[in-house]
């Protein structure tokens, strides 16, 4: 089947086996191999993915369900080589360590940031609640989340 789709603002376009996994399109045909392949089961959440605006784990879509949609990405995240402010709180904050999970991971909590730029404890674990970091590092994770979205406020404060 006929797909096009834009990916981290680089428009794509070809032909793909109807059945095959966006996860695995991205990663094997676009080689965007931050995008982790980490349960086929939806459980793990390192393979979620921004559609739209809104945080989808890729192993349960099909390329072919992502035709016309913007996606984004780990590797659409950083800037010019340029962390983003979640991205820094998270090292900072010692919120990662093997890596596994943090691509999912990152764009899940964008996502959360999005939607509410000052989440509570409990809304943050309730996001996390998708994601499956064998580290165990979800304190940090969510003292990172605070840290971050404090950066955030302060840089819209002072754009003003």
């Amino acid at each position: 089947m006929q797909i096009s789709i834009k990916v981290n603002g680089k428009d794509y376009s070809g032909d793909v086996e109807p059945r095959l996994l966006l996860v695995d399109f991205l990663r094997d045909s676009l080689d965007l191999t931050g995008t982790k392949n980490g349960c086929d089961t939806g459980q793990c959440g390192a393979c979620t993915i921004m559609i739209d605006g809104v945080s989808v784990k890729s192993c349960t879509m099909l390329a072919v369900q992502a035709n016309g949609s913007d996606v984004t990405t780990i590797e659409g995240v950083t800037h010019n080589g340029q962390l983003s402010l979640l991205q820094e709180a998270l090292w900072e904050m010692h919120g990662l360590q093997c890596g596994y999970c943090t691509p999912g991971m990152v764009i899940l909590l964008m996502d959360l940031l999005q939607r509410n730029p000052e989440p509570s404890e409990a809304e943050i674990r309730y996001w996390l609640d998708g994601v499956l970091c064998r580290c165990g590092t979800y304190q940090n994770i969510i003292c990172a989340v605070h840290r971050a979205a404090e950066k955030m406020q302060s840089k819209s404060v002072t754009a003003q």
